[in-house]
């Protein structure tokens, strides 16, 4: 351990006069002019710090003044070297990867303003002339080296003016401020009114139940983020597209609390599977999810209108963004508790709607789909459509199978929700076979609502009817399996 050269000092035994400190608080306040750098703003609290600390230090009492701080803050460590490359007006080769990135990037980086907001630390500027203001997260900067690269300085560019009209860091340049109006309950506004959310805050209206506050500011994350931070203390009146977009965050919020998977749940709908050969799980799907998919699909038709608008039959092929989104955790948990070795074999999307209105009968999955045509026993019934091939395979393998239905609306009676024979799951049926069961057997109207499964066996028994309403019925037809290919066949999705 280390100890002082002279056994008679302490810190305690500076110096340090009330003219001392006094004079520091001096110099706090010439460097606090630099108001870009709010580094220099913090120098006022270590002058209280240094004072509070001297003060316990002699008085063995407990702190009196505490601050906000995280200690564990990435990024900080690159704050001087920015710093110093605005000052000198230097390029640099910064290395970078955002949260949403796969790999690293290395650019020429023309640095020109700091800023901090909620702890963290943003550095703007630019990779080159007319190239556009970025705003890179300190926490996200790999590495900073010299660049030989001729420094672009940004002429015409004032910070002051560029955040004026915001809460946060995110700004669109180009984009107008928009009057924002919020109601805040009669308990929150004083909390509101006493620490304005931005410096354009005004009062609008005071009420009994509460007060309207108005805004000047762009529509960003951090001004989501600022009025969510409040709960249902407060309300957006306008405009109407951030209420719109608050609402559809509440409602996300919900899904996640209201419809938790439990393993419970889970194990008792699959003990209905394993003995009729179906089960109905209900919000396996959040609805901001499912909008998700439903975009994505509607984009893709958009983008290809030379397809049919009800059907995409290797959709994880076709839109491959929806892999993450149509693979969620929920349904995933399911599939664990089938098999631990599910795999993908099938993926497609289909769309009952008032054009494409259509009914199916009784009858059984018994095809699976593969990339490639090999005669190998117990396959057969081979026929290829668009770019891959459909075969009839030996009975073990769609027994260790299983059929998802996603459903992205709402399935009843009206508009052609499926219909199934319980416990016709065990072996391949004949024609004749088919028939008789389905005369002399009651089926089960598989009713579910949007955001929720279908798990069934393929060998089961199922049909539907045209639908009788003018709504869509949007379905994604998945299919798993724990099945192993022979050698020199492969699946196709």
């Amino acid at each position: 351990y280390y100890t002082y050269e002279d056994p008679n000092y302490s810190i305690t035994n500076i110096l340090l006069t009330k003219q001392d400190l006094g004079k520091l608080t001096e110099v706090v306040e010439i460097l606090r002019q630099f108001k870009g750098f709010s580094h220099f703003q913090e120098l006022s609290g270590m002058v209280q710090r240094l004072e509070n600390k001297i003060h316990t230090a002699k008085t063995n009492q407990e702190p009196i003044i505490d601050f906000e701080k995280n200690d564990h803050l990435k990024g900080l460590e690159h704050i001087e070297t920015l710093y110093q490359t605005i000052l000198q007006k230097n390029a640099v080769a910064l290395t970078y990867q955002s949260f949403r990135a796969k790999e690293a990037s290395t650019f020429a980086f023309h640095a020109y303003y700091l800023k901090e907001y909620r702890n963290r630390w943003f550095v703007l500027g630019n990779k080159g002339k007319n190239a556009p203001i970025l705003t890179l997260a300190l926490d996200r900067i790999i590495s900073i080296e010299p660049s030989s690269v001729k420094y672009i300085e940004r002429k015409g560019f004032h910070p002051a003016d560029y955040f004026n009209h915001v809460i946060g860091v995110t700004v669109e340049p180009t984009t107008l401020p928009e009057d924002i109006k919020i109601f805040a309950d009669r308990d929150t506004a004083p909390y509101i009114a006493t620490k304005p959310i931005h410096h354009s805050q005004q009062i609008v209206d005071e009420q009994p139940h509460g007060t309207i506050f108005s805004l000047q500011v762009q529509l960003n994350f951090e001004l989501e983020r600022e009025i969510l931070g409040f709960g249902d203390r407060i309300k957006v009146i306008s405009p109407e597209r951030l209420k719109r977009r608050i609402k559809e965050k509440y409602e996300h919020a919900l899904d996640l609390y209201q419809y938790e998977f439990t393993n419970s749940s889970i194990a008792s709908e699959l003990k209905k599977f394993y003995h009729k050969g179906f089960a109905m799980l209900r919000y396996v799907y959040t609805r901001k999810e499912l909008n998700q998919i439903k975009t994505s699909i509607d984009h893709y038709f958009k983008n290809n209108p030379d397809k049919e608008a009800y059907s995409i039959r290797r959709l994880l092929v076709a839109i491959p963004e929806l892999k993450s989104v149509v693979l969620n955790a929920n349904l995933n948990s399911i599939l664990k508790k089938i098999h631990p070795d599910m795999r993908l074999s099938k993926a497609i999307f289909f769309d009952k709607t008032p054009d494409s209105n259509w009914y199916v009968t009784w009858h059984q999955d018994i095809t699976i789909n593969v990339a490639n045509k090999k005669e190998t026993e117990g396959y057969s019934g081979w026929s290829k459509k668009d770019g891959f091939f459909s075969v009839c395979p030996p009975e073990d393998v769609l027994k260790n199978t299983v059929t998802i239905r996603v459903h992205l609306d709402d399935a009843d009676e009206y508009n052609g929700a499926l219909k199934v024979i319980p416990g016709s799951h065990n072996k391949k049926l004949s024609d004749a076979e088919i028939q008789l069961i389905t005369h002399n057997s009651l089926a089960y109207d598989c009713v579910i609502r949007a955001g929720g499964i279908h798990l069934m066996r393929p060998l089961l028994l199922h049909a539907s009817a045209k639908a009788v309403n003018q709504k869509h019925r949007r379905v994604v037809h998945l299919e798993f399996t724990s099945a192993q290919l022979p050698q020199g066949l492969e699946w196709a999705e």
